[in-house]
């Protein structure tokens, strides 16, 4: 087979392009896709971000929204390129990431208290009543209200390792020495009483629209998703306060970043008083360049481009001073 000079000049065109394509600024090989796992709390947020960064960069980012628990269980496993967190990992679980971890916080957003009380109308739960109704004190609708119907109250909690739980339980036991003692602050409690059990978000919003009388928890997107009716919480300042994202934002402005970008949420002074953060969890130390190019990539648009989806799906945005600290972070990667 013969070429002729413009057929070869063709054939040589078309190979540095696709090198170019292959390459990172700094010439090293990119990664096409990238693997990740863990939360659900940010689950329809991270879709909507990998959807838009592969029409961005062509790049597949596949991501299994296992719970926080098993998310951060994959990470210490190296079977994942990032995993995702609700709750930030424990010392223990730090001492065996042996790539050390960079957590990089994403978004914010509201745990909604919802409920299966047809025709109740308004549930308004008192700051001190809620702790109560999840370990188990309180049992019946019209203890919670005496103009709520005499039904029995059906609890719904998490199955698996959840950042959603750990946010949840951080707020009842901010607000309740007795909840604190009892239950405590944890991804997977002893909640000590007969409790029904769904997997990660869906299977709580799932088993609370199908049982009658039911409450359970949920970030708060999964509660429009699913149209449960959610429950208006008495916060601190003493007000009765539904889950938007207004009074997310209203209750994430007072926070105050830590230096390794953890941060305390359990009872803010105002605004919806169960709110979280969302973290992916990075390596500070990646096994092959082409990944650790992608992963600081797809880092520093989530940080970027990617914030101006979180208030579309009702998730508060990471503060622009705190992104760009978290950046200088995420560029030391290698």
């Amino acid at each position: 087979m013969m070429f002729t000079f413009s057929k070869v000049n063709q054939v040589l065109t078309l190979s540095t392009t696709a090198l170019v394509m292959a390459l990172g600024a700094t010439g090293e090989a990119i990664a096409q896709s990238l693997n990740g796992a863990g939360a659900s709390f940010p689950a329809p947020l991270y879709q909507r971000y990998f959807s838009e960064y592969k029409k961005a960069t062509g790049v597949t980012v596949n991501y299994n929204s296992v719970g926080s628990g098993a998310g951060i269980r994959q990470f210490v496993g190296e079977t994942v390129d990032f995993g995702a967190s609700d709750v930030a990992p424990s010392s223990s679980e730090k001492g065996k990431m042996k790539r050390g971890v960079l957590l990089v916080p994403t978004a914010g957003g509201a745990v909604a208290v919802v409920h299966n009380l047809k025709g109740a109308g308004n549930v308004q739960i008192p700051r001190q009543v809620l702790p109560k109704i999840f370990s188990g004190e309180i049992t019946n609708w019209k203890q919670v209200d005496s103009k709520l119907p005499n039904k029995a109250i059906k609890v719904v909690v998490r199955a698996d390792g959840s950042g959603t739980t750990a946010i949840f339980t951080s707020h009842l036991s901010a607000v309740s020495s007795s909840f604190k003692q009892k239950v405590g602050a944890s991804k997977e409690p002893n909640w000590g009483f007969t409790v029904l059990k769904g997997p990660k978000n869906d299977g709580v919003a799932a088993l609370v629209k199908q049982t009658d009388g039911a409450i359970g928890y949920v970030q708060d997107t999964y509660a429009r998703k699913n149209n449960l009716s959610t429950a208006k919480i008495q916060n601190k300042a003493g007000r009765y306060v539904e889950p938007s994202l207004a009074e997310a934002n209203k209750a994430m402005a007072g926070i105050s970043f830590n230096s390794d970008f953890t941060a305390n949420v359990s009872d803010p002074s105002d605004g919806y008083p169960i709110v979280g953060i969302t973290w992916l969890l990075l390596y500070k130390d990646y096994k092959d360049n082409a990944t650790a190019a992608q992963v600081k990539r797809l880092a520093n648009w989530i940080l970027s481009s990617g914030q101006s989806i979180n208030g579309q799906l009702e998730y508060t945005r990471i503060p622009a001073s705190v992104a760009q600290k978290v950046k200088a972070e995420v560029n030391k990667i290698k």
